[in-house]
Parts: C-alpha cells; structure tokens; sequence
C-alpha cells in the first residue's frame, strides 16, 4: 500500500527537487563561463608575449665601465698604437662630406647614389692644359684642410662639430663649425661669433656670410662659428653656465676653470688652424655699438685687416687680457673685433652693415674676385674715453649713435625717481658717439656714452699683407706699437664693453 502525501509535503518535495535542478544548471553554467575567462587570459598571455619578441631587447651594458675611454680611442686602437712604431705617418682623416650649404639641412638633395655628378665636387679641381703656344706653368693647388679630426677637401661646403674636451658626454650639444673650403689656394678666415651667448647680431652674421659663399669660386678657406658660448645662448646670457665670461680666459689652459678649458679647447682645435680671425659682438648690458672695428693698429698686418671693411669706423685697441682677439693676435694670427649693435636683439642695419664689411674683407684678402667697397673710409680714433653717469636714476639721451660732439655739448640727463632731481651729462672731449647705453635706469659712475678721439695719421702703422704661409710663430712688431701701448689709459678701459 503506497501511502498518501499530504499536499504540503507533496509541495516540499517539488521545490526541492527544482532547487537541485536549479543548482546543478548554474554549476554547469559556472564552470563554462570559468573555462572561457582562463581560456581569455591565456589568449592575451600569448599575444603578449609575442609583442614582447617583436620588440628589441635593450643591450645589457655594464653601467660601471664608460662607454668610451676617457679622451682616448677604444681599448682595441689604442693596443694597436701602442704595436705601431713612432715613426709610421698618421692615418688618413675621414673626409668631410660636401653639403649644398645653401641649402637648410632638411632641404638637402639625396646623397651621391641617386646624384653621382655630386661626388666629383669632392675631389680637387684639375688646372686646364694650356693653350697651344703658350708658356705652361704649373698652377699651385689648394691642400684638403684638417680640422675637427676631418680632412675637408678643396672645392668642398661642409659642416663639422666641436665640442669641448671636458663637456659631459649626452649633455652638452655639440657646436655646429661651417666651413667653405675654396678650390684655389689662400689664406684661411675665422669668424666667430657668440662668444657671450647674447650677442645675436654676429650669429646671423656669419649665417649670411657663410651660406653665400662659393666653394669653386673661393680662394683659401673661411670657417665660421656662429654660436661659440653654446651655454650662454642656451640661457640667453652673457656667460656660461658657471658665471664666467668665457672671453677672458683665451687662450685658455687644459689644467684650469671650466671656462679656461674650454677657451683652451676652442683656441687649440679652431683658431690654430686660421690666418685671421674676425670675432663678432655687440654692446653689453644695455648699451648699443656703432659698428666699429676694434684692433691692435700697432700691428701691421691688423692694420690692412681694418682697411679692408669699407666704410667702418675703426677704433684701436689692443683688447683686455683673455679676450680671443688679444690672445690671438699674440699668438702671430691677426684679429679684430667686429662691434655692432645691442645684445638681446637682431638689429637689421648692424647685421647688414657687418655682412658687407666682411665681404669687402674677403676681396681685400683675395679670397674672392668680387669687388665689393662701398662708402666712404671712416676716420681712425687712437684714443676713446667714457661719460659716465654721476648719479643714479633714468638716464634719457640726447644724442644720438654715430653723432660728433663737441667739447661741452649736452649728452643725456639722469632722473632721480623719487626726488625729481635732473642731473646733465656734457661731454668732456670734442669725438664722435661710438657706443652709448639705452635708455635705462642706471646706478651711479655707469659707462653712458663712448667717445671716440681721432688719431694723427702718423700713430697709425702701416699696412703688411695677411697670407696663407703667416703662421702664429710669426709676431710682427714695430716701433709703433711700443709708443701706441702707451697712448691712452683710456682706450684699454672699455667697461663690459670691451669685445
């Protein structure tokens, strides 16, 4: 006999058996859905791990050996010196590449492969037969120029690096160094320009002169350093990073400051290899230059330097200790100053006026057949003095740069701000305005006003020849430069100004 269930019990017993049915369709439904998420994860494990192998392993370096040895060639060289005997000749420098200089870099044509009428541009320039019946005589040719561990051949525009020997290796930029090196022989000019690393006007100076340049026209070798103070440009400043104003350390010393290191470094690896050097500024602190040549006019061959810019006031001086022109010029290579313009901005007239005077140079050293003189010749100053400021307060001129004055001739006034009292500035000599601050609050015995005082013609040395075969051994003196050392005081005291 099969007993009755109540009905409540017959209930209970139908929800339970759909509560294991439930149960079991959700383990069921769980243990899928599991399945599928490890099945994903290890989907995206694999694909991982093959971007993984498609990606380049970094080099495992050892972080306590340097890269490089420490001014020296790698370890296998400099065992295979060490083999080499002292006698055998230095090896062949690798030649510089020849770059289309007006050209910006991003512009340049593609290289030899897909233009191979470029490549003949690198090798020398083979001198014509001569004609039937004539004399033949052998045509003296232009050398490859070394520098910067290059060998830059004649006929050759290219672009090299220096860096300073005691930089730190990733940090500091290289600075560009743009060379022209000509077809034909001749001397070889420098110019530098930003060795207080806010003076603009020489940067774009030397941009212009160099990128106009002709290699096959050009006779000798210009090479030109628009930013030397890479440090100071960087910050827009005068110095470099350790507060040092880099033009009174040259030439330098390998054992010294940071700032004498590197002026040894450049003086040694650049200026060395030039016959004459044209070094670019401007005013300093807030004062603006007429364009003007500053030189040791003692020196003969400085003296035809200056001849050669046209119509540009010249100023004889023979520069501070450790400025680039002094230490050159007293290692036997002829240098000037070229001053124009204010610091902290591009002044177009300034730039204009000093692209033309060293293109005229270029034809006075014949380094170029294009005849370039304009204007007419600036007088000479032998001796130049300051007007300074007796108080301190808001300086307005009265005058203007380039003006002549005369001995008494109001100049400026200085403003106190808060007592209103105006005090004049007259000039103490009869001259012409070469340099004069800008209008600016000053403090009291600031150098105002420049005043340059005309030399006799016959302080002023005659002019000697600048040519290729100088060399800085060679320190031309005459009995002129001993009298000009004594002449004024004054000339050498030139403020900041001073180059």
């Amino acid at each position: 006999m099969i007993p009755r269930l109540s009905p409540s019990r017959h209930r209970r017993l139908l929800s339970l058996a759909l509560l294991l049915t439930a149960s079991q369709a959700w383990a069921l439904n769980n243990t899928g859905e599991v399945r599928g998420k490890t099945r994903d994860i290890a989907q995206e494990k694999a694909q991982e791990e093959e971007q993984t192998s498609a990606v380049a392993k970094a080099e495992n370096l050892k972080l306590d050996h340097p890269v490089i040895t420490e001014l020296g060639p790698p370890t296998d060289a400099a065992d295979k010196q060490q083999n080499t005997p002292a006698n055998t000749q230095e090896p062949p420098l690798p030649r510089a590449e020849n770059l289309q200089l007006d050209q910006p870099i991003g512009e340049l044509e593609p290289s030899s492969k897909e233009a191979p009428s470029k490549t003949a541009v690198n090798s020398p320039i083979q001198p014509k037969p001569p004609a039937a019946g004539t004399v033949s005589l052998e045509m003296e040719k232009a050398k490859p120029l070394r520098l910067l561990g290059a060998e830059v051949a004649p006929a050759t525009s290219t672009r090299l690096a220096w860096s300073p020997r005691q930089h730190f290796e990733g940090v500091y930029s290289p600075t560009a160094v743009l060379v022209v090196n000509g077809a034909k022989p001749g001397p070889v000019l420098c110019l530098t320009a930003a060795v207080h690393g806010d003076e603009l006007n020489g940067v774009e100076t030397v941009r212009r002169v160099m990128y106009d340049l002709d290699a096959e026209q050009l006779s000798g070798a210009v090479i030109g350093v628009p930013i030397v103070n890479l440090q100071g440009f960087h910050r827009s400043s005068r110095y470099l990073t350790d507060r040092r104003d880099l033009n009174r350390h040259f030439p330098g010393d390998p054992n010294g400051s940071s700032a004498s290191r590197i002026a040894n470094s450049f003086f040694h690896e650049v200026i060395s290899h030039c016959n004459a050097v044209v070094d670019l500024h401007t005013g300093s602190f807030y004062r603006t230059n007429l364009p003007q040549l500053r030189g040791d006019l003692s020196n003969p061959r400085i003296v035809k330097m200056t001849k050669g810019f046209g119509s540009t006031v010249v100023l004889h001086s023979a520069g501070a200790k450790g400025t680039l022109r002094r230490a050159a010029a007293e290692a036997g290579i002829p240098t000037v100053t070229l001053e124009a313009g204010a610091p902290m901005v591009l002044d177009e007239r300034s730039v204009s006026h000093s692209v033309k005077g060293i293109r005229t140079l270029l034809n006075q050293l014949g380094m170029v057949s294009k005849f370039r003189l304009w204007g007419d010749p600036e007088p000479v100053y032998y001796n130049s003095t300051w007007q300074r400021a007796s108080t301190g307060g808001i300086i307005f001129s009265e005058v203007q740069l380039g003006e002549f004055v005369s001995k008494g001739a109001l100049l400026g006034t200085v403003t106190n701000p808060i007592t209103n009292v105006r005090t004049e500035i007259r000039s103490e000599h009869n001259g012409r305005i070469l340099g004069m601050a800008l209008d600016q609050v000053v403090q009291p015995g600031f150098a105002a006003y420049h005043i340059g005082i005309q030399a006799p013609q016959e302080q002023i040395s005659q002019p000697e020849e600048v040519v290729a075969e100088d060399t800085p051994a060679q320190k031309p003196q005459s009995q002129a430069s001993k009298s000009a050392a004594k002449s004024s005081d004054n000339t050498a005291d030139l403020e900041g100004d001073e180059d």
